[in-house]
């Protein structure tokens, strides 16, 4: 009896239920932008492209390899006799001086072209995530007040019910009051299935599984200041990825230019061969050494000289106009943000506080019958119009100054706390 007692009390832990796993802390902005910049699946196809560049940047570096050329036969003298025939030649080919200079330098090119298309990436996969984790925490906040909206008329008519109706009256608010909810709760469920798409994004981003837990601490960073457009076009002009890349595929074209004109001259080949043949008692062997030049008479190289020159004029006139689309996309987004900073501006701090008291305070006037239906109706969805409006603006706001960071490759959207 005492065996069986024990075996029952070792067993009871085994048997009871599993406790649910913790909930994972909150993440901030800026450590899931970490996260993403570590584990990001996409980074590896532009770390690849790197590996390929540096591969071929060895290769561009070395002459071509010599070549052994060997032939056996027989030799035949009339009236000596037949004997064995050898010959042996090892070929060399010397590219005209600096050809292989300017092919090492189209190859540092490739790499460093390679290197900045990482680096592009990893800044817009930064703000990316950071646009994805505002759009999250918007539509919590959101959905949080939808649903306190939502329960607090749901509590009202549930009273409402209980009441012994006397005359039309109540029924019908009854009803306005339900089909009020209803909305609300279509709100939340909206707001609730953004912050649904905005966790798999997010959790996508940062390569993870796309129902992995996700939660992420609550930050409002304060905006900055409006910069000025002289130093946004400026900052544009040196960091903006996009005219880098454009400025090196410039160059790379100039030294596509030289490296034409520079084939035209040619790749001369040095051949040092034996020659050793034998008839009867008869032995001869020759040495020697030989050159080939190409005789450039029916490709001279001019036509792709011309090529490469229109190539170059098409990779300026792209330069061009890259710099006015990005000047242009510049003055725009910092006017974007100029308008919707002076606009939050407007907003008291408390503004938002004040309206959820009113909101709340709803509930008790009404059910004292000191404010209408309509009035205490209004109140719910005054208070979720402007918080949705604030969130909205100061969401695009954001989105603007993230537009104008990679830009400008300026830092301007203040880290989270």
């Amino acid at each position: 009896m005492f065996s069986r007692l024990a075996l029952c009390l070792f067993l009871l832990p085994l048997a009871s239920p599993a406790a649910d796993p913790p909930a994972p802390a909150p993440l901030t902005i800026d450590q899931l932008v970490t996260q993403a910049l570590d584990a990001n699946p996409e980074a590896a196809f532009y770390k690849t492209r790197i590996a390929i560049a540096r591969s071929e940047r060895r290769d561009a570096g070395r002459q071509q390899n010599p070549q052994l050329n060997a032939q056996l036969g027989t030799w035949s003298v009339k009236g000596i006799g037949d004997g064995p025939m050898w010959q042996a030649a090892v070929s060399q080919t010397f590219e005209w001086p600096g050809r292989l200079n300017l092919r090492k330098a189209l190859a540092d090119g490739q790499i460093e072209i390679a290197e900045l298309g990482l680096n592009g990436f990893r800044n817009a996969l930064a703000a990316r995530v950071r646009s994805e984790a505002v759009s999250l925490t918007i539509a919590q906040q959101q959905a949080t007040a939808a649903a306190a909206a939502s329960d607090r008329i749901g509590n009202v008519v549930q009273v409402l019910i209980q009441r012994d109706p006397s005359g039309p009256a109540p029924l019908l608010e009854s009803r306005i009051l339900e089909a009020a909810m209803i909305t609300l709760s279509r709100e939340a469920a909206l707001a609730s299935r953004k912050v649904a798409e905005s966790s798999v994004e997010l959790n996508l981003l940062r390569g993870a599984r796309p129902d992995a837990p996700l939660t992420i601490s609550p930050a409002s960073p304060d905006l900055p200041a409006v910069p000025d457009i002289p130093s946004l076009l400026a900052a544009a002009e040196n960091n903006n990825f996009d005219l880098r890349m454009r400025l090196l595929e410039l160059r790379q074209q100039g030294f596509a230019v030289s490296l034409a004109r520079n084939e035209r001259g040619p790749a001369v080949t040095v051949q040092p061969y034996v020659n050793s043949q034998r008839a009867g008692d008869q032995r001869e062997t020759i040495a020697g050494l030989s050159v080939t030049v190409p005789l450039p008479l029916w490709n001279n190289g001019k036509a792709k000289v011309a090529a490469e020159d229109s190539r170059l004029q098409q990779a300026r006139v792209s330069m061009e106009v890259a710099l006015r689309d990005v000047e242009k996309q510049v003055v725009s987004s910092r006017n974007t943000y100029a308008a919707l900073a002076t606009e939050l501006s407007r907003w008291h701090p408390d503004s938002l506080a004040k309206f959820r008291d009113a909101a709340e305070q709803g509930d008790r006037h009404y059910q004292l019958g000191a404010i209408p239906v309509a009035t205490y109706i209004e109140l719910q969805k005054s208070y979720l119009e402007a918080l949705t409006a604030l969130l909205d603006t100061r969401a695009e706001a954001l989105a603007a100054l993230l537009d104008l960071e990679l830009l400008s490759g300026l830092s301007l959207v203040p880290a989270s706390k």
